[in-house]
């Protein structure tokens, strides 16, 4: 993420901050912080009616800078940007005031977020963003025969950054070179694009998952090939860890992050803090139940008795329509961390996120049992429309003059 000015945002205090996404994490993040009743600024274009001196109309499109007064965003993974439907809230020659319009906000366009109230998970995010230092420092291989995914787990996302498939014919009499031949064109294009894709001075460590003996071969493959020369990675061979999966699949991914062989070894890589404090969570669930409690009304209640030593709560909710909301979540992690509690924000494009976001969205583990709270953690999960859980999506009535930016 790139910034010209405003840079860091004061915590309840308005402002504004000129931003540059350059890679898919930050259109995540500026998903994530940009909320209903924001401004956005921005070039974009339109269509607009110019009428002649005779009488006669045509429509041509105009390249224009707009404000718009944000009323829901969606976040488009596939063609990576961000589409921020709004109302126009500055004078312009082409656009009245009040206009519906969507900016369409892509990788590397210049935009001016603005607030009326910048709180401290947005403040905190885009910290996070802007900070260069942090990119990925974890990386992970699953590959079974002839299928392999290629991944970078960052704290707020897995990316797949290329599946690799190569045809392995099975072993048959007067097949076995051909077999060769299909096994060594795979390790070749693996190894590719991991060199492609994966930044070995920054990656603490390099998972290669697999059934079998796959994963084996695989390295035996990179190390002849780190002796040979052909590969630049010997000062690097220490960071791979050779690990069981029970399929090559992404899926399995959330087993590998789980697994406690690997504990030491990632102990400090952020991506995993909210994996493990999830898997905590779920086993004091069972073995501590009291000490584990679930949904905002249980969670809010023992905020307020102080009582919260660790807080789990899903970024979904930090996107409600309701500021209201959103306000109350805030206020709930600043309270926790006010009373030196830890507080985990777990992202939905994580399986730990969308598995919390089932549960509620919201979880904490105690000080103190507090065994009242048991009826309030039931009624959270009964209740399917308790208006603490509103989340971003859908996005108001568009009159016939919206346009889409371009």
């Amino acid at each position: 993420m790139k910034y010209r000015y405003g840079f860091p945002p004061r915590i309840g205090q308005p402002g504004e901050v000129k931003l540059s996404m350059e890679g898919i994490e930050d259109l995540w993040h500026m998903y994530n912080i940009i909320a209903p009743g924001d401004t956005i600024k921005c070039k974009t274009s339109r269509k607009v009616a110019q009428q002649s001196d005779t009488g006669s109309s045509k429509s041509q499109r105009i390249t224009m800078t707009l404000t718009i007064a944000v009323i829901s965003v969606t976040y488009d993974f596939e063609v990576a940007q961000l589409a921020i439907k709004g109302k126009n809230v500055e004078k312009n020659e082409h656009v009245r005031l009040g206009a519906h319009h969507t900016l369409d906000l892509r990788l590397n366009d210049f935009f001016t977020l603005g607030k009326d109230e910048w709180d401290s998970i947005s403040v905190e995010r885009i910290e996070e963003a802007c900070n260069p230092d942090n990119t990925a420092e974890l990386a992970a291989v699953t590959m079974q025969d002839g299928l392999a995914y290629v991944c970078l787990i960052t704290p707020s996302m897995t990316l797949t950054k290329q599946k690799v498939e190569v045809n392995i014919p099975r072993k048959t009499p007067g097949m076995t070179s051909a077999k060769e031949k299909a096994i060594i064109r795979f390790h070749e294009q693996v190894l590719q694009a991991m060199m492609t894709h994966f930044n070995f001075a920054v990656l603490k460590c390099v998972i290669i998952a697999s059934p079998g003996f796959v994963k084996d071969d695989f390295m035996k493959y990179v190390q002849a090939q780190i002796a040979a020369d052909k590969c630049p990675l010997n000062e690097h061979k220490g960071k791979f860890v050779l690990v069981h999966s029970d399929s090559g699949y992404k899926h399995s991914l959330n087993e590998l992050l789980n697994d406690e062989s690997l504990a030491n070894r990632l102990s400090d890589v952020k991506a995993l803090k909210e994996v493990r404090a999830l898997d905590n969570f779920k086993k004091q669930m069972v073995s501590n139940e009291e000490r584990a409690i679930y949904g905002p009304k249980a969670v809010l209640r023992a905020a307020e008795a102080q009582a919260v030593e660790e807080l789990l709560v899903t970024d979904t909710l930090f996107r409600s329509r309701n500021f209201t909301v959103r306000k109350q979540y805030v206020t709930l992690v600043e309270q926790v961390k006010d009373c030196g509690g830890e507080v985990r924000i777990l992202s939905s494009l994580h399986e730990s996120g969308q598995y919390l976001d089932r549960l509620t969205g919201v979880a904490a583990l105690l000080r103190f049992p507090m065994p009242e709270l048991d009826d309030l953690c039931e009624s959270d999960q009964d209740e399917n429309e308790d208006p603490l859980l509103g989340v971003a999506g859908g996005g108001g009535d568009y009159s016939d003059d919206d346009e889409n930016g371009v």
